[in-house]
């Protein structure tokens, strides 16, 4: 990893307007969760609902999109890509660099949230929180894999982003039997199966597909990106 590539990206994500984005995103779920548990009370089932729905299902793939794309999307835009690409550095080690700084801000403003709404809603019984915040941070590492990749190999990121958030893994990956396979919410979810206690959470894909799954989307897409970004190196030059 790069440090100074590592610190430009810091500072391109949280010094613009993603920066409040990615604050509010986590913001809402406490709040809500302290709505929730004021109103309903402790309830396991609710708790899987927001927990599993508006957090791991909605939340944590949109910061995923945000840091991801962010990292690396709006250099390529406006054209900045290019001084950097012009260092003798290789150009694994730029999206390595800018991966690891997108993993670690969703990660962090994904899985601790995720613990605080978890204690607030259902406290620490049956590790119904810990099996969330577990979710998140796998979730979290496979969203920002997937979507630096988007960032590399489209302008429009973030709307192709969007689409795959809110449609696949929210939509047809939770609902769809045969697309669930292929979503990284459920992936994470039978991660966080194995945390909980037996039997309080469900995923639709077995643990020994899950693992597999996620190390492929992960490696796989951070390969894919560091390939595109070579290309494209080669086309500037041209």
């Amino acid at each position: 990893m790069n440090l100074t590539v590592a610190r430009l990206t810091v500072r391109g994500l949280l010094g613009r307007r993603r920066g409040l984005l990615l604050v509010l995103l986590p913001l809402l779920l406490v709040v809500l969760s302290l709505v929730v548990r004021g109103s309903v009370g402790q309830d396991e089932s609710t708790t899987n609902a927001v927990l599993g729905g508006l957090g791991l299902g909605t939340m944590v793939p949109l910061l995923g999109l945000v840091a991801g794309t962010g990292s690396i999307g709006p250099e390529i835009d406006d054209g900045s890509i290019i001084y950097l690409l012009a260092k003798p550095l290789p150009r694994w080690k730029i999206i390595i660099s800018k991966l690891t700084v997108a993993v670690a801000v969703t990660v962090v403003l994904a899985a601790v949230p995720m613990w605080i709404s978890g204690v607030i809603l259902f406290g620490t019984y049956e590790n119904l929180a810990l099996g969330y915040t577990v979710a998140a941070v796998v979730a979290g590492v496979a969203y920002s894999a997937i979507f630096l990749l988007l960032g590399v190999v489209t302008r429009h990121a973030v709307v192709v982003g969007l689409m795959y958030s809110l449609l696949w893994e929210t939509i047809v990956g939770g609902y769809v039997p045969g697309a669930k396979t292929l979503s990284v919410h459920q992936w994470s979810l039978s991660v966080a199966q194995k945390v909980a206690d037996p039997g309080v959470m469900s995923s639709s894909v077995h643990l020994p597909t899950a693992i597999p799954l996620l190390l492929v989307a992960t490696v796989g897409a951070t390969w894919l990106a560091a390939s595109r970004l070579s290309r494209l190196t080669l086309a500037g030059e041209e």
